[in-house]
């Protein structure tokens, strides 16, 4: 699947439980933790009693952009977290979408704001290409 203006894509031939784990150590690395996880399955199940395939959203924040960021304009909080999106291809892959922060960011008349999204989205990107690395191994 190809990448979109708003999201990086990765295929990862793991289990979601495994990508999970990477992506979370990488997110660590570029500095970003996780502050919220949505089981979109369970959720839909309960509400809508729907079955789909295993879907992750886990909301990754970097304390310092966040700040930098909502101080150049308050509202940018609706655009935070960072968004992961883990999804099971199958028992055995896994699709990860990663935020593209610069598309989400493009929305805001601000360079301060748009410097901010760069720099998040370079570190985005590294992930990415970590998972490829994970996915080409």
């Amino acid at each position: 699947m190809p990448d979109t203006r708003y999201a990086l894509t990765v295929d990862v031939a793991m289990p979601i439980a495994a990508t999970r784990e990477i992506v979370t150590e990488l997110l660590k690395q570029e500095g970003f933790g996780v502050l919220t996880e949505i089981d979109v399955q369970a959720t839909l199940k309960k509400k809508l009693d729907v079955d789909v395939e295993p879907y992750v959203i886990l909301g990754a924040c970097n304390p310092k952009f966040a700040h930098q960021a909502m101080q150049l304009e308050e509202a940018l909080g609706v655009l935070l977290p960072c968004n992961v999106v883990l999804k099971a291809v199958d028992e055995r892959h896994t699709r990860v979408f990663l935020t593209r922060v610069a598309g989400l960011f493009s929305l805001v008349d601000n360079d301060g704001a748009r410097t901010v999204a760069d720099e998040v989205s370079s570190r985005f990107e590294r992930i990415a290409e970590e998972l490829r690395n994970v996915a080409d191994a």
